[in-house]
Parts: C-alpha cells; structure tokens; sequence
C-alpha cells in the first residue's frame, strides 16, 4: 500500500457507517461525523442501492445486514470504551482505524486514543480530515505501523502509550485479514498491558451450511480481488480457548443477528458468520 492510498475495506467500511445515518431506522449508531470525512452528502449516499465498480465502498453500504453489524459493533465499541473511562481507564487503542470518527468526537477529555493502521491509509484519513475541515483533537495521537517492517509495540511506544497504565483495544474489521500468527503476537502484546485491559474485537466463523458455504466463497472472492483476502476464522470455542490463553478471563460473544437485535429489536436480519467479542484480563 503506497503512501496516500485508501484501504478498500476500510472505505467499505466508512461508506456503511455513513449510509446507516440516512437509511436505517432506528439508527443504531449516530456518527455526526461520517459523510464529512467521506465528502458525501445524504442525496450521494441514496444512490447507493446498487454497488458499482467506480464505487468499491458501495457493496457493504448497500447490504442491509452488513450495515447494520457494522453500526451494532461500532455502537458496541463506544458503549465498552464509555464503561472502560468510568472505571479509570485514560487510554483508548483503535486498532486498524479506517475512517473511524470516535476519536474526533471523544467526549471523555482525559481519555487519550491511538489510532494505530498503515501509514498508507493514516496518510489517507489525514487528508480526508483536512478536506472536510475536521481537526484532530488534542487527545487524539497517530501511531503509523507497517507490520511488514514494525510491530505493534514498537509504534505504540514511539507514539507515547503507557504500557503501566490499563488499557482498551477496539479491534474491528482485521481479524478476519491476519494470519494466525499476526493474531497472536497482538495477543501476546495484549497480555503484557497492565490490567485492566479490555479488548472488543470481531471474527468470523466457518460457514455453518452449504448455502453459507457458497455465499462465503463468494465474498471471500471479491475482496482477494482488492489484494485484501481473508485469512482467518473460528469457532467460538476455539477463539475463546485462545484469548483465555493470554489471560483475557471475562469473555461475551454476541453473534451478529443477536448483536442487531439488541440494538434494533428487528427480527428480519440474517447475517450469519461475524460476531462480536468484549474479553477483559
């Protein structure tokens, strides 16, 4: 990924958040913040009923399930950073940060959010912040990493992270992107944050049917295609045996519809695969 260069998964990603503003009800999430640093407006955003290949971002915004787990997991996220900050925790780590807003709304002032990603998509959003007139908040600190020439600990160190103090890790959207090993070695930087650290993270799980099986395969296609394949699912039990590997003892695992559920009460979503996990150590 060259300097300046978007994540596609992560334009996909800030396409769906912004187009839950304008078409769902009830909104799950409410991102003031998600057509600015997009640059589009809520006439732009009604075109998108049909995903297009000028249009990359446009095929997870269009697709109601998918929307709407991406606004019940972001929703998720600020309600566990809300209860992090109200039992004393000052630092936030938004791992794999896309377009994400929260840090450019934090209203909590003495919590301080890293954003770690590639410094190809960091460069990105930069520009993107600048272009809709958005101005990075004093709380708010960048943490550029290439994981093919750094490490996570080794960004988070020279951005001024407190490796003694707790800690919570938002883990969205990157999972499913990373080897076994990858995992891992986040885990294992995880395991030596002073407690308590949370972590909120997403996964996916194999496919339960031959029709889930089909769809998968078909989606699992269309992003290899933009160089961004998938590399990685599990079963419940198998991520939970390995996040109490690393210590994490509290674990909740919501599978995506009951996620939506809580959130909307809609019974009409079908959305089998990604769940949604808060672990504390």
């Amino acid at each position: 990924m060259e300097p300046g260069a978007p994540s596609r998964t992560a334009l996909a990603t800030a396409y769906a958040r912004a187009y839950h503003q304008v078409v769902d009800e009830p909104r799950v999430f409410t991102d003031p913040l998600a057509e600015r640093i997009l640059g589009v407006t809520d006439a732009e955003l009604a075109t998108l009923g049909t995903a297009s290949p000028d249009h990359p971002g446009h095929a997870g915004a269009s697709h109601r399930p998918r929307r709407l787990f991406i606004a019940a997991r972001a929703r998720f996220a600020e309600d566990a950073i809300r209860d992090a900050v109200a039992a004393g925790t000052r630092q936030a780590v938004i791992l794999g940060a896309g377009l994400d807003t929260f840090a450019c709304r934090n209203p909590y002032p003495r919590l301080r959010v890293f954003e770690v990603d590639h410094p190809g998509t960091q460069a990105w959003k930069r520009d993107r912040l600048a272009a809709a007139a958005i101005t990075p908040p004093e709380t708010l600190t960048f943490a550029p990493v290439d994981f093919e020439t750094e490490t996570l600990a080794t960004g988070l160190a020279a951005a001024g992270f407190d490796r003694s103090a707790p800690a919570i890790f938002v883990w969205l959207g990157v999972v499913v992107y990373l080897t076994s090993a990858a995992i891992d070695a986040t885990l294992d930087y995880l395991a030596g944050q002073a407690t308590p650290t949370d972590l909120v993270l997403d996964y996916g799980t194999p496919p339960a049917t031959p029709a889930d099986h089909t769809a998968l395969r078909v989606r699992a296609a269309r992003v290899a295609a933009l160089g961004e394949p998938w590399l990685s699912y599990f079963t419940p039990a198998d991520i939970t045996a390995r996040l109490r590997r690393y210590g994490f003892t509290h674990i909740e695992d919501h599978p995506a519809q009951n996620l939506i559920t809580t959130y909307t009460s809609l019974l009409d979503v079908t959305f089998p695969g990604p769940h949604l996990i808060r672990a504390t150590r």
